[in-house]
């Protein structure tokens, strides 16, 4: 086995609320809608694990897993998309919603009324300064919609990737198969947060704040899954 090393870039330590945590990602093979995340973490991540440890796996991997990776050729546009996904705020950190294919899976995914209320309560907040208001309003659904950057590994460098469904039920899932407790976690440059555990009593704020600095990156170092690991 290979040994267990921090991405580039990347502080294998942190510390929160007084305890530290090593935090090791683990490389895979890309996963596509031929995988399941049990089947991937038992191969590449369970030999690696050791009593009380915490796996964590993105997202982006459960979604593309289930089919939830839409190629961009499938997506055709409407004129409300192209027209909305001017007014986004273009991040450094992803695309958003800020292309028409992205916006066009947001209409499908949440509901035309919904997207264009929040639109309109984003245009309010902006003359107030603020930014945000839009997400809060069109909800994770809408937030969770990625397209595809000069990053992306092939071939969702060519898709719009949605949110996972059932993370909770992916988590335990995976947690049977390994021997330990499973997070599904949405973790970014920007932000993150727990969407999937199988411990319904740990703390989700807390394996967020862990997991704060993104240790599993957020090009194209195929780590989709790491290990939380505590150090006495």
């Amino acid at each position: 086995m290979n040994e267990l090393k921090p991405n580039e870039g990347k502080n294998e330590i942190i510390e929160v609320e007084g305890k530290k945590y090593a935090r090791y990602p683990i490389k895979t093979h890309v996963i596509t809608e031929n995988d399941k995340i049990p089947d991937v973490a038992e191969k590449y991540a369970k030999p690696y694990l050791q009593e009380n440890d915490i796996l964590f796996v993105s997202e982006k991997s459960v979604a593309c897993s289930q089919k939830r990776a839409i190629p961009l050729s499938q997506i055709k546009p409407s004129r409300l998309a192209r027209i909305l996904s001017r007014f986004v705020y273009k991040s450094p950190y992803g695309i958003g919603l800020s292309m028409p294919e992205t916006m066009e899976m947001a209409l499908r995914e949440c509901g035309r009324l919904r997207i264009l209320f929040a639109a309109m309560i984003s245009a309010i907040g902006k003359l107030f300064g603020k930014r945000g208001w839009f997400y809060k309003i069109a909800g994770y659904k809408a937030e969770s919609i990625d397209g595809p950057t000069p990053y992306t590994i092939p071939p969702y460098n060519q898709c719009v990737v949605l949110g996972p469904e059932n993370p909770d039920q992916v988590a335990a899932e995976t947690a049977a198969r390994i021997g330990c407790r499973v997070l599904v976690v949405d973790i970014n440059d920007l932000a993150g947060k727990i969407l999937g555990s199988s411990d319904p009593s740990l703390d989700r704020k807390h394996y967020a704040a862990i997991l704060k600095d993104n240790p599993l990156g957020q090009s194209g170092q195929q780590t989709p899954m790491g290990i939380i690991r505590e150090i006495a």
